[in-house]
């Protein structure tokens, strides 16, 4: 009787948990639906809604993991990051059985040598190894994974001192000498958290011969920390460069430009993403990060459309010439491409008064972004493969190329897309989310939230706390040793000895329709591509 009583009590408890009280939660759901007044779908089926809002919640989740192919989804495929994570971990850019790329779509290919490049042809400075530390795979089924990490000296795949790119060769008393032609673009301490920043800067400074772009939200001791080479962006905020009434301060500017990491500086007039001024949310403004911009904590931020400082070239070109005369070096200009006829004027002025800046970052459309609105990042702007050549052109078409050095950026994470932006007029690149992609970012799309999942673009101490700074830094190293070396490979198929030498006579592109274009026509007969 006594377990019988027993067995009666377990059965009612069991009862209760799993009929009883998920039927009442149901009816105080339905009730409680019923008479809101903000879900249509709610209000006629409570339960069925509920589940259409749960499906729709976890939907991009479910996208990304189980219903696309690795080369679908956007802003980057499967394929793509994980390219990169294996770049960053492994230091490997190896795959078996063939390519996944469709050859049916349009598309660049370079155009390989009948006799390539040799290993030992190679114009390379690879005298001294880089000390990182890569992953290696103990155990890979269903059911268990493990790896370990090991030193490893990693060559470093540089560019001979007599090859290096120089910035402000002929205008500045102290030019910047680069060595590794892929480097980080701008990204702002605030966009990103102070953990991301820090290990971004000590990864790239391992790396040698790279640079770090801050980003407009200004300089921050996270920027110095790993010893990485700078390009210091100013923007229409003038964060880091302002008074507290917004004026431009030459005193700040000065203090910054005597520092030995601060390489050069970079007006930005635009952004890919953001063809006007910048906002960071109010929860991304901390007291540190406002007294680095000269803000009221707490308070959202939005940067004016563009400089309050000049409205012309004229006026451009004049505070660049005072910027380079105070500093001492290298001055550029970050631009997305609209009206040819602002380009054509910029070359125009550059030709006549001998003046201008030492170098242009070119954003294509498709950039990143840490926050815009909708309407910015998908309709302004023309995209990188329009945007390089044509300017690339229209410098050279006023004998004005050789004086100003090119950075190209937008969605160029991959060695070949590297190589492609160099063929089309490049002598640099920059990239943002593949470096972000190598400290742990998962494409989770809520950077202008504040809320990101592994505290990459985020403030929020709790959720920095999942980014480990020593280990992130050498995959950020690993990542762009890599890129480089993946670029080496490309040029030595291409029949020559260095990325350097890469032009539009080692690059064609394939249209819709299945003809391929030349580089030399592609340039020649202004045929524009849509992406890379």
């Amino acid at each position: 009787m006594h377990t019988l009583s027993v067995i009666l009590i377990v059965l009612a408890i069991i009862f209760v948990i799993c009929i009883a009280v998920p039927v009442v939660f149901a009816i105080i759901l339905i009730a409680k639906d019923e008479k809101q007044t903000e879900h249509s779908i709610l209000r006629n089926y409570p339960l069925l809604g509920k589940m259409r809002y749960i499906i729709e919640k976890v939907g991009p989740e479910l996208r990304q993991y189980l219903f696309h192919n690795d080369n679908e989804a956007k802003p980057f495929s499967r394929r793509e990051i994980k390219t990169t994570y294996i770049s960053a971990k492994y230091h490997s850019r190896l795959l078996g059985f063939g390519s996944q790329r469709d050859f049916s779509l349009p598309g660049f290919y370079i155009k390989n040598a009948f006799f390539p490049t040799q290993r030992e042809e190679i114009e390379v400075d690879n005298e001294n190894n880089i000390s990182s530390k890569l992953y290696k795979i103990d155990k890979d089924n269903l059911f268990r994974r493990s790896e370990h990490r090991e030193d490893a000296d990693i060559a470093p795949f540089l560019l001979r001192e007599e090859d290096a790119i120089v910035i402000g060769e002929q205008t500045c008393r102290q030019p910047f000498r680069v060595r590794g032609f892929i480097g980080q673009s701008a990204m702002s301490y605030g966009a990103l958290g102070d953990r991301a920043i820090t290990a971004l800067s000590t990864g790239l400074g391992l790396a040698q011969g790279t640079w770090m772009n801050t980003g407009e939200g200004g300089l921050s001791p996270h920027h110095l920390k790993g010893g990485a080479d700078l390009i210091c962006q100013i923007g229409p905020g003038l964060f880091s460069y302002r008074t507290k009434e917004g004026e431009f301060s030459w005193e700040d500017f000065t203090k910054i430009s005597k520092l030995p990491n601060v390489k050069a500086f970079e007006l930005k007039l635009a952004q890919g993403a953001k063809t006007r001024g910048g906002h960071v949310d109010g929860a991304k403004v901390t007291p540190e990060i406002a007294a680095i911009r000269n803000l009221e904590p707490w308070e959202s931020v939005d940067s004016p459309n563009r400089f309050n400082e000049f409205s012309s070239i004229e006026e451009m070109f004049a505070f660049i010439e005072k910027l380079r005369e105070v500093g001492g070096k290298p001055v550029g200009i970050k631009i997305v491409v609209g009206h040819t006829e602002d380009i054509e004027e910029l070359a125009k002025h550059m030709a006549q008064t001998g003046k201008g800046p030492d170098f242009i970052t070119v954003d294509g459309a498709e950039g990143g972004t840490g926050a815009s609105f909708q309407e910015l990042a998908d309709a302004t702007g023309l995209p990188l493969t329009y945007a390089l050549p044509t300017l690339h052109m229209m410098l050279k078409r006023y004998n004005v190329r050789d004086r100003v050095k090119l950075f190209a950026s937008g969605k160029l994470i991959t060695a070949d897309k590297v190589a492609f932006a160099l063929c089309l007029g490049a002598d640099l690149v920059n990239i943002a989310r593949g470096f972000m992609f190598s400290v742990g970012c998962i494409q989770a799309q809520v950077c202008h939230t504040n809320h990101c999942p592994v505290g990459v673009a985020s403030t929020d101490p709790h959720l920095q706390k999942a980014l480990i700074v020593e280990e992130k830094a050498f995959r950020v190293c690993n990542y762009v040793l890599s890129l480089r070396e993946g670029v080496f490979n490309l040029a030595a198929a291409a029949g020559v000895k260095n990325p350097t030498q890469l032009n539009e006579h080692h690059i064609a592109y394939r249209d819709g329709n299945g003809n391929m274009t030349t580089g030399e026509e592609f340039f020649k007969s202004g045929v524009k591509a849509t992406s890379f």
